[in-house]
């Protein structure tokens, strides 16, 4: 698509579309009323042909636009797009030239007009934004393409507010109108005085994302002391969060970045079990996790699988905090706890330390927040929440022997637990408990290597022998299952799917070890 554009002044908008080429669009001219306009020389750097046509003393405003559209009848283009062109134009230039879109820096109808800042600001609203829509010979009306909220803030002034309006709200929309439109997504309708866009829809994936949350604290600092940080609370999620815990000995210092990214992580984790369950996370990993008929036997499991690596960590847990666990907590040193509330007793225990942050969550696990995200430069990725929750029906045996009934309940809560270990990641369960865990390598057959020395080098009263592997993605090539016979793994969970799976089906019966394969991965690479 070829764009004419049309600026009086310095034509920002312009050039940020000239910059950024939405859908391949790119200007065949730029033209301006003013000889003096700032946008020549920035349109002249870029390469863009301009034309300049100034309005005499006197002239009819009909007779510019004439002037104006002889000027562009020497280049082609498809769409115009005004910015800050500071005359209205007429049916005169609306009737011969094409569909002409302008921005306007204003939530329309609201604060038409030259002084849409200002208006705002004696208005004592609390969000603007911008306007694209497409010229009539209204002021500031026809059809609405786009919109972008932008919030006004205490102490906002014309210039600052002006300064947040461009740079996030016109630099985001009029690109995007400018895609739609070389795209041909967008109907028209003068009559109507609307303008529809295919595929402008809803649902968990928008066309448009828009995120709102609100600072709920600063913090010492970011994943490093030179690093500033602060958390943004999302106040309509209703299922248990470290966001919206209470702390519950004020006296304590604050939760750094890394502990609430710790203790997200590790309420997440125990999040996956009906039974009394815990968990102890080190950056954003599992040291250990657990069930079993009480919380303080599922911490004393879950510890001793890497107690070393436990120390500074993450404790949660998903039932009640009583006396007997907390015991066990202060132990040793941690950082951060958290439960769906605690008894008397155990507050009195924890609070004898003084740092170790107490955390109290609601009892909602249920999975309520459907979406996770992660900020790049210059966007973000969503996804849906890895929620699948496999039974015995879901797994495929695919090895001459069998897996017993107690290796299959070792199975399914190893790969619930796998979901939260980081890639390339290979867990090893005995019954309803880690017992080494190798994550983050970017070899698989090494990933074998560190559960299996993890398990008998640093688990206390565990190891490896007779364990159950699990693997969050296929085994590329039978190494690995040669790594876990030679380490004494008895029976493997694992994705299966790989060109290879005939290979390593063999080495696994070569050994005499059971398989079944779960048919999906459980990739985690944050």
């Amino acid at each position: 698509m070829k764009l004419a554009g049309m600026a009086s002044n310095r034509g920002r908008n312009l050039m940020n579309i000239a910059d950024r080429a939405p859908g391949g669009a790119s200007f065949a001219v730029v033209l301006t009323n003013d000889a003096d306009a700032p946008v020549l020389e920035a349109a002249a750097e870029r390469g863009i042909p301009t034309e300049v046509v100034e309005r005499d003393a006197g002239e009819a405003r009909e007779t510019h636009e004439e002037r104006i559209l002889d000027a562009l009848s020497e280049y082609d283009f498809d769409l115009v797009t005004l910015d800050g062109y500071m005359r209205v134009l007429s049916e005169t230039f609306l009737d011969s030239a094409p569909t002409t879109l302008n921005v306007h820096p204003s939530l329309l109808p609201n604060f038409a007009g030259a002084d849409a800042h200002e208006q705002v600001l004696d208005a004592g609203v609390k969000v603007t934004g911008c306007t694209v829509h497409v010229i009539d010979e209204s002021v500031d009306g026809g059809p609405i393409v786009t919109q972008e909220p932008i919030p006004v803030f205490e102490g906002d002034d014309e210039a600052s507010l002006k300064e947040r309006v461009l740079y996030e709200g016109e630099f985001t929309a009029y690109p995007r109108v400018v895609e739609w439109f070389a795209e041909d997504r967008v109907t028209v309708d003068f009559e109507e005085g609307t303008a529809s866009v295919e595929g402008d829809d809803g649902g968990d994936f928008p066309a448009r994302r828009i995120v709102s949350d609100d600072l709920a604290s600063s913090l010492r600092y970011g994943e490093n002391p030179h690093q500033d940080a602060a958390l943004y609370a999302d106040t309509t999620v209703s299922e248990a969060s470290v966001v919206h815990a209470d702390q519950l000995n004020a006296g304590a210092k604050a939760l750094s970045y890394n502990n609430y990214n710790d203790a997200d992580g590790a309420l997440n984790l125990i999040k996956e079990f009906e039974e009394p369950a815990a968990a102890v996370i080190k950056h954003t990993n599992p040291a250990g996790c657990a069930t079993a008929d009480s919380v303080a036997d599922a911490y004393g499991k879950a510890l001793s699988t890497d107690p070393m690596s436990a120390f500074g960590g993450i404790v949660a847990l998903n039932r009640e905090c009583d006396a007997a666990t907390a015991e066990q907590i202060i132990d040793s040193f941690k950082e951060v706890v958290v439960a769906p509330g605690y008894t008397d007793a155990a507050l009195d225990v924890l609070f004898e330390k003084e740092n170790l942050r107490v955390l109290d969550v609601n009892e909602n696990f249920e999975v309520t927040d459907n979406l996770t995200e992660k900020p790049l430069v210059g966007g973000r990725l969503v996804q849906e929440r890895d929620t699948q929750h496999l039974s015995a029906d879901d797994l495929e045996i695919v090895t001459e022997r069998e897996p017993t009934d107690e290796q299959v309940e070792s199975m399914l809560f190893a790969w619930h637990t796998l979901k939260h270990v980081k890639s390339n990641g290979i867990l090893l369960a005995d019954g309803t408990e880690t017992v080494g865990i190798g994550m983050g390598q970017v070899s698989r057959v090494d990933a074998v290597r560190l559960a299996a020395m993890k398990a008998d080098e640093h688990a206390e009263g565990k190891d490896a022998e007779g364990a159950v592997m699990a693997s969050d993605a296929f085994f590329p090539f039978p190494d690995g299952i040669e790594e876990a016979a030679d380490a004494g793994i008895e029976a493997v969970i694992q994705p299966g799917g790989s060109k290879n799976d005939e290979s390593v089906i063999e080495a696994a019966d070569e050994h005499d070890m059971a398989m079944v394969f779960t048919g999906q991965r459980s990739f985690r690479h944050d």
